[in-house]
Formats: C-alpha cells, structure tokens, sequence
C-alpha cells in the first residue's frame, strides 16, 4: 500500500520515535532499579552514580562523531545499526552480577543509542518544512518522555511481578524489532524534489567527508553553540539525574513510602517532559519565538528545583509538580535544537549532535557529583540493601541543581540577546536607504 507523503513521512518518524523511546527508557531505569541495583552490586551512592553516568559519558562523546555520520550516511541506516548494537547492551546488563559487567553494559548501549536522537532530528529537517521543524522535535522529545514514564510506575510493577532482568531482557527484544523495522521502511528523503516540503533539506544524499569536517569547525567556532550547549548541559543534565537517578530515593528515603509511590510522583516529571516538548515546539513554530521560549523555560526551571531546594520535604503533591513543571520546560529549552539548525542549515547534522552532546555530558557529570554530596551525609543507616541520606544531605544535591538553573538562565539571556543583535542588523542592513 503506498501512503502520501505526508502521511509515510509521519509512519517513517514514527518507526524512529518508538526506536528512539527505549533510548529515554534505559537509561532512566537506575532510578526505579536502584534499590536493587545497589543490593545487586554492592554500590554506595557515588557508585551507583557512575553507574547510572556509564551510559552518558559515552552517549556525550559520541554525539559529534554521530552528528557527522548521520551527515554522512544518512538517518536509516546509523539508527538501524545503533539500535541493534543497544540490544546487546540492554541483553548484556540484564544478564550483569558484577558492577564491572553492569558498566560495560552500559557503556555499550550508550555507544550504540548516541546517534538516535541526532538522526532522527536529521530525518525530520529532509521531510519537514522548516516551520514544522521544532514541532517535530518535541514530538520526538516526548517519544523520549514516553520512555521516561515506562521507566517509572510500568517498571516498578513489572519489576516487582517478574523481576527487574526478565523486563530488561524483553526491553532489549523491543530495541531489536525496532531495529529491523527502521532498517526494512524508514528512507533518509523524499526521492522526488517535488516531494519535499518547501525549505526542508534539498542537498545530495550522503555529504563528502571533507563537507561534514567543515561544518563541524564551522559550528565549534560559533559562540552560540557553546552557549545553547552549557544551558542544555545544566538542564537536560540536571533533570535526567533527579527524575533518571536521584528523585525515587530521594522520596523514598525523605518520606518513608515504598519505591512504587515514589515512582508514581517521579512519574509526574515524565508526563511534563512528554506534554511540554511538543508543546513549546508547537508555540515556537506558530510564534516565531525562539530564543525567547528557551529563556523563560530556564526562568521556570529554576523557580520549580528553587522550591524543593528551598523546603527540602514540602508534601508530595509539590514535589510531585516541581518535578512535572521542572521536566516539563525541558522542552521549551530543546527549542535550543531548532536554533542550531536554523542558525547552521547545511550542517545540522553536526549543529545538533555537538549541542546535544554536551546536554548529556551533565547527565553523565551530575549523577556523580549529586551522589557525592549525598554520601557526604551519609550516617551509616542502610534500607533493604541500599543506602539512606539526610535531608541535609538533599538539600546539598538540589541545591547543585538551583545552582545549575541560574547559569543556566545567564546563558539564555546571553543568546536571546546575541539573536536579537542580529536580526537587528539584518533588519538595518535591508532597509531601504533615504538617498
């Protein structure tokens, strides 16, 4: 059966979007699993941070040289690959008894999932018209957030019923089926020029080596993609450690409720993350208001973490909706992708991989630092095989957070205020001159 193209365009994402969802699944896993992880391993705090991070340092460093291949070769066929190879890092961490294997696991899912997000992202700037493009990111973004809440309550459950490696093992089923289905149906462009959506990508089907080299210094010597790639960093990375790691056993320790009302609330964070991204995309596009969107969600951002930071043990219901309002102005900041983009046309591919690398380098750096501080505090009590903090020692780890909001905030303000400069000059340049 053959389908319009607006409608195979959307199939085609859509085959994309469910691989891309077990990508956010996986790796917010270790905060539901982390009790048992904890017992499994042996781990203190600061382990099973790095735990958790072993899948984001590698997932950061290879966002460039994903960028680059997916300029190079084309959205299908990196994504195709990727997921199968994270299959055998989702099989291989089920399968894991040390802490050593459960870090090569990982390791090896973050490597083979880093060039999803990128490639799908790719995808949408060769069949969508520009004006659609940061609709399509939050879409793609709440694939994710759809992920994310499979992460919580759904695994708690079937954690609980059937244990937590049989889940990851029919996970990694999933991750291979969606493998084969992208490799058999997703095509990288229109085949017909007519075909494609006015504006959307029209260059050759694969770049030169040489070309994606350029873009790739082309985009590193830009002000503007450090200052998007530092705002990201701090809240993408700040975000996916508290609702991906920290937030469960947070509520659990503080509040004294099992792990399952704790992934209930921290669920609230990812129905945000999946209501808010297409919905900031969608006012981006319908306003034109980029850089504007991203500086009030940093705004928010702070305000929501500011107030757990600031009460430590406010009633759930308020942790439960700084954590939805936290999340969910994770996409209004992800409009940030569509500003790299449009401010880097021909090398999106690399634009987006390198800002995107570096929102997930925090999600590898602040597990780590958040989990020092809290076994800095820690009084030697241990529940159910894993270890409990202070809410002294909490409110040091979201005071890391508060911390994180306001530079990020200094560094939306200072590219909302660099894009205005030069639409002001380019206004000024194009105006028609009084002689």
């Amino acid at each position: 059966m053959v389908f319009p193209r607006r409608y195979r365009r959307h199939l085609m994402w859509a085959t994309l979007a469910f691989g891309f969802l077990f990508v956010n699944f996986f790796r917010n896993s270790t905060a539901v699993l982390s009790g048992d992880l904890a017992a499994v391993f042996d781990a203190t705090a600061a382990e099973l941070g790095l735990l958790h991070s072993s899948f984001f340092y590698i997932y950061a460093a290879a966002q460039l040289p994903s960028g680059l291949l997916v300029d190079r070769y084309g959205p299908r066929r990196v994504v195709s690959v990727g997921l199968a190879g994270m299959a055998v890092g989702v099989a291989g961490f089920a399968a894991a008894d040390t802490l050593a294997v459960g870090f090569a696991a990982r390791f090896v899912a973050g490597l083979s999932g880093a060039a999803i997000y990128v490639a799908v992202l790719r995808f949408c700037a060769n069949w969508y018209a520009p004006e659609e493009f940061a609709t399509m990111t939050g879409f793609t973004i709440a694939a994710a957030g759809v992920g994310g809440i499979l992460a919580t309550t759904p695994l708690a459950v079937a954690a609980g019923a059937t244990g937590w490696r049989a889940v990851l093992v029919a996970s990694a089923g999933g991750v291979f089926l969606a493998a084969l289905a992208v490799g058999a149906f997703v095509r990288d462009r229109p085949a017909n020029v007519e075909d494609r959506p006015a504006g959307a990508d029209s260059g050759t089907d694969h770049d030169s080596l040489r070309e994606v080299l350029a873009g790739a210094r082309r985009v590193l010597s830009d002000v503007d993609t450090w200052l998007m790639g530092v705002l990201l960093f701090l809240v993408i990375g700040l975000n996916f450690t508290v609702v991906g790691l920290w937030g469960v056993p947070y509520i659990v320790n503080l509040y004294d409720v099992p792990v399952s009302t704790a992934a209930t609330t921290v669920l609230a964070a990812n129905v945000g993350f999946a209501l808010g991204s297409p919905l900031f995309g969608a006012v981006s596009d319908r306003t034109g208001r980029r850089t504007e969107v991203i500086l009030g969600s940093c705004v928010v951002f702070l305000l929501a973490y500011g107030v757990i930071f600031l009460t430590v043990t406010p009633p759930l219901v308020v942790v439960s909706a700084a954590l939805f309002v936290g999340m969910g102005v994770t996409g209004g900041a992800s409009v940030a992708y569509t500003v790299a983009k449009e401010r880097h046309a021909a090398d999106s591919g690399a634009a987006t991989g390198t800002i995107n690398g570096m929102a997930y380098f925090g999600a590898a750096v602040f597990p780590a630092v958040m989990g020092a501080a809290l076994d800095a505090y820690w009084t030697g009590a241990v529940v159910d095989g894993a270890r409990a903090y202070t809410a002294q020692g909490y409110r040091v780890a979201f005071g890391v957070v508060a911390a994180g909001g306001v530079v990020a905030v200094l560094c939306a303000a200072a590219l909302h205020v660099r894009v205005r400069r030069r639409e002001r000059a380019a206004a000024t340049a194009s105006a028609p001159s009084d002689d």
